[in-house]
């Protein structure tokens, strides 16, 4: 399932074309753009109300106090927009998406352990919340009924991501200037009305601190596994400090901005019958309010245009061989369907399934985090033209990731997970520590990875890399 390179280089920077590349290469004739660009492609898709419901969360039901939710925010945003910054520095130099960047770390059939977990929580999970807000926000905004708004809403962010990279990065951008202005002013008028004093904490139950931090920095962490997806089609003479700033400020800057409102807006008392959407615009003028609204149905089409794109893009990843006429953009249509599927089912009690969804992703992200970098780290002063041959390589295998990786996340949540759904062993006795089950598993899985490495069989095993030259795409069908 690959275009080949006169193919790639031809799409080039057209917006209205569909993108025909899946996980091979970028080559060097079709890069284009600039850093800058993606400081928009990180802000707007986070100018949306699952961003605002994190620090609804905080206050509202974990019971932080303001102040104690703000530095929650900020620590874990920061945390992850961090990450974010710097996976995203392997596309200019590999030319790849995220996920077959995580090949030299997890080996070629080990990675579609990350890529499928990946291709679920983006193509689907992601898909799905942001899909419902969006639902919510055309609903009270129009007064149609959900389901049909939800299916407005599918049908445009289908449609963006069927596109591929350069429809998305335009739509990102346009889109940019209307979230940011709406949303400035949305939150200087409830940040006005808020009763930030009220949020004392006093009714935070043992834990929330590190709860708060830790779905804040699932959330900002959520896009890691999508990194380099978006600027692999950056020229490799792109200064680094600015591939790896700009979407790590986009990310930051959005997402604390609306968490830190989302935390004010639960001071502002509500009717209990009005959905998330229209509680948290309850306070505003009415005019503001509509066009809230329509900023916030915007915001989660643009953030699931990237879910359900990468979602796609890490299936392709995972090496399963597909006939050759069904591409990337075509996966995209698949995901979507599935995704409509879920977020159908989770209009109703949307926020429990909500926080539980953004500390479960943690899980799985946390460990795959720790042995990613660990494996940059390992790896320092390789060519490029020798990593480049590893992730083509289908004979290289490294056993020891995808068993750190699962036995991390199995034992974090085992030992660590404090939510609805499942206590951990740690919690129960300890409450105060609230959920670290992403701080646990990752320690765990960066420990295990080294350890493992050394076990003959385990560790980094390359075959012939002459089957398949780092300069060619990946045979087609793959």
């Amino acid at each position: 399932m690959t275009a080949a390179p006169t193919e790639i280089s031809e799409y080039g920077d057209h917006v209205l074309a569909v993108e025909p590349t899946g996980a091979e290469p970028v080559p060097e004739t079709a890069r284009h753009g600039r850093p800058l660009g993606l400081l928009w492609t990180w802000t707007s898709p986070n100018m949306e109300f699952a961003t605002v419901f994190v620090g609804v969360l905080a206050v509202g039901v974990f019971g932080l106090g303001f102040w104690q939710a703000v530095l929650a925010i900020v620590l874990g945003t920061g945390l992850g927009a961090v990450a974010h910054g710097f996976l995203g520095l392997s596309g200019p130099r590999h030319g790849v998406p995220q996920m077959v960047a995580g090949r030299s770390a997890f080996g070629y059939w080990g990675n579609a352990l990350p890529a499928g977990l990946n291709a679920l929580t983006a193509g689907i999970g992601w898909f799905a919340v942001n899909s419902v807000s969006a639902a919510y926000a055309l609903n009270t905004l129009l007064g149609w009924p959900a389901l049909l708004c939800l299916f407005i809403v599918v049908v445009l962010q289908v449609g963006i991501a069927y596109f591929g990279h350069n429809f998305i990065q335009s739509a990102e951008k346009y889109t940019f200037p209307l979230l940011t202005v709406v949303f400035l002013i949305a939150a200087g008028v409830i940040l006005s009305k808020s009763d930030v004093s009220a949020a004392t904490g006093a009714h935070a139950f043992p834990g929330a601190f590190l709860l708060t931090a830790g779905a804040t920095f699932g959330y900002a962490a959520g896009w890691t596994p999508y990194g380099s997806d978006y600027t692999r089609y950056l020229p490799k003479s792109a200064p680094k400090w600015a591939v790896g700033l700009w979407p790590a400020l986009g990310v930051f800057v959005s997402c604390v901005l609306l968490e830190v409102v989302g935390a004010a807006s639960a001071t502002i008392a509500a009717p209990s019958t009005l959905s998330p959407t229209a509680a948290f615009t309850h306070a505003l003028p009415t005019w503001l309010a509509d066009l809230t609204l329509l900023a916030i149905a915007v915001g989660g089409i643009a953030a699931n245009a990237l879910n359900i794109y990468s979602g796609s893009l890490s299936f392709v990843a995972m090496g399963i061989k597909l006939p050759a006429a069904v591409r990337r953009a075509t996966v995209a249509l698949v995901f979507g369907v599935a995704g409509t599927l879920v977020a159908w089912s989770g209009l109703h009690d949307s926020g429990t399934k909500y926080e539980n969804f953004l500390l479960v992703i943690t899980y799985w992200i946390g460990p795959w985090l720790a042995i990613v970098f660990t494996d940059r780290v390992l790896r320092r002063g390789q060519s490029d033209e020798e990593i480049a041959s590893i992730l083509a390589n289908k004979t290289f295998s490294n056993w020891a990731a995808p068993i750190a990786m699962a036995a991390g996340t199995g034992l974090g949540v085992w030992l660590f997970s404090n939510q609805t759904d499942y206590t951990g062993v740690f919690p129960k006795h300890f409450p105060a520590l609230g959920d670290i089950a992403f701080a646990g598993g990752f320690v765990i899985a960066g420990v295990l990875y080294l350890l493992l490495r050394l076990v003959p069989g385990l560790g980094p095993v390359t075959g012939s890399v002459t089957d398949v030259p780092a300069s060619t795409p990946e045979p087609a069908g793959t």
